[in-house]
């Protein structure tokens, strides 16, 4: 049974961290269980230092009750070894400078655009490319997934970062990252529109067909 329970813990942290703030109505419905258990779950995660609830105003009638994860929970999902990394970033500013570290940066991102060119070798349209790409970053940690807009068009959502304090320390990552991505994707317009560093839960990419 405590097996079980532990077991629905981790889903809640996954769900909220995959779909942000949501209700303990919506995670009851999500986990099939009743929502007198959803509560009982988020209440214990809450009491570990693991969510915060908070009011949400509504159109219609009384504000309603969101959970979201903490900080500490945050750091449950992994972090590529934060430290070390802010570590050795630190050492090359100061041993190269700041050319020393763009260069750095510029080989990893010559090594990662060869490992994705051979992951997505084969895909037959850019609908494969993308999907492809996705699961390459959830292997890497990323948590993405790809879903459509309104628009039709697709969106590259990572739900995690792994490489944030890096990120943080030297953005230089994240234009890296968004280069590599427009070289995999060749023939089609891909643009962050939504940015962890500035703000958002999450990083997210819309994808557009170069002819639409």
């Amino acid at each position: 049974m405590a097996g079980a329970t532990n077991n629905s813990r981790e889903q809640i942290l996954y769900l909220l961290k995959t779909r942000g703030p949501q209700s303990a109505q919506f995670i009851a419905a999500e986990l099939g269980i009743s929502p007198v258990g959803a509560r009982q779950h988020l209440k214990q995660l809450a009491s570990d230092g693991l969510l915060e609830r908070f009011d949400r105003a509504e159109k219609v009638g009384r504000p309603s009750s969101y959970w979201q994860l903490t900080e500490k929970a945050q750091g449950r999902f992994p972090d590529r070894h934060g430290d070390l990394t802010l570590g050795l970033i630190d050492n090359v500013r100061q041993v190269f400078g700041e050319e020393g570290l763009d260069a750095l940066i510029a080989a990893r991102e010559r090594e990662s655009l060869a490992d994705y060119r051979r992951a997505l070798a084969g895909c037959a349209n850019l609908d494969e490319r993308v999907a492809r790409l996705a699961q390459q970053r959830s292997r890497e940690g990323y948590m993405a997934e790809v879903v459509r807009d309104a628009a039709e068009r697709w969106l590259l959502v990572e739900n995690h970062c792994p490489i944030c304090a890096a990120a943080r320390s030297c953005r230089g990552f994240c234009r890296s990252e968004l280069a590599i991505f427009r070289q995999c994707l060749k023939g089609a317009r891909v643009e962050r529109c939504e940015y962890l560093l500035e703000g958002a839960r999450r990083c997210a990419y819309r994808i557009t067909a170069a002819d639409d």
